[in-house]
């Protein structure tokens, strides 16, 4: 990637996260926000994007970092600790063994990424508790979205995803995804660009099970024509439904689906 293009692709990013953060209206002024730092492409990107924004935007709000050690003992936790004092943030660090019961005896019942996901996810609920934040910031960009709708769509028989903001407890603690317009691959030029220190994946199922497979199947289709992935978020964030994302105020509409029914989806009485 030659300067230009790196140039391009960092004022990109920014200016994507800026969108769903504005458009979804996910930060206000005085928020505590706990961030799900695991040490990959996404929450790395996600964490620098909170960080550069906190630095220049008229609002003042506070991002803390937790980490949940899995278990695996493969992560650089010093590293993690480097790069969040060198923005400003401070670094919590969770230790567990959820990594090695979800591959043991233990679970029977459900698989290992539903597993780790939950008890990690209710290490964040807990610490967010703990640490005085109301918020807690995902890195669900918007591949993880559409691939999510995928698998409720085919093995749940539901049509829902995460959401860009999505409340609980009654609203007293609230979930963002500020990722939510940028895809994966962005994410993976982002971190290489700005050299994050990208932590080696851990998990021994992370290429097996069914979002791997819904991942691949989608990114296929992405590789027989580039338009694919912008019409399948259109048409999720277009249906109405609560379970699914409504377009933030920052969203582009399609010309042909301005005020008026597009001719391919009328019906032959005119």
């Amino acid at each position: 990637m030659n300067r230009c293009d790196s140039s391009f692709l960092e004022r990109r990013v920014i200016s994507l996260a800026g969108k769903a953060i504005h458009g979804w209206r996910m930060l206000e002024d005085g928020d505590n926000i706990l961030l799900g730092l695991s040490g990959g492409k996404d929450s790395l990107s996600l964490l620098w994007l909170l960080a550069e924004r906190r630095r220049r935007v008229p609002i003042d709000f506070t991002v803390k970092a937790l980490h949940v050690e899995m278990g695996y003992r493969t992560v650089d936790h010093a590293a993690l600790d480097r790069f969040c004092k060198s923005l400003g943030v401070e670094f919590h660090l969770i230790s567990s063994d959820y990594g090695p019961r979800a591959h043991s005896p233990e679970n029977r019942e459900k698989s290992p990424c539903f597993f780790c996901a939950f008890h990690r996810r209710r290490e964040l609920f807990r610490n967010a508790e703990r640490l005085g934040c109301a918020k807690i910031a995902l890195a669900h960009q918007q591949d993880d979205i559409l691939e999510t709708f995928m698998m409720n769509l085919l093995y749940a028989g539901s049509m829902g995803t995460m959401l860009p903001v999505q409340p609980f407890f009654q609203g007293k603690l609230v979930v963002i995804r500020p990722l939510a317009l940028i895809n994966a691959g962005q994410t993976g030029q982002f971190c290489r660009k700005k050299d994050l220190p990208l932590q080696p994946p851990c998990c021994p199922s992370s290429a097996q099970g069914k979002r791997f497979e819904s991942r691949q199947w989608l990114e296929s289709l992405y590789a027989q024509n580039r338009r694919i992935r912008s019409s399948f978020w259109h048409a999720i964030t277009s249906t109405g439904l609560k379970s699914l994302p409504q377009p933030p105020s920052t969203q582009r509409q399609r010309r042909g689906l301005r005020g008026r029914t597009p001719s391919a989806l009328r019906g032959p009485f005119k």
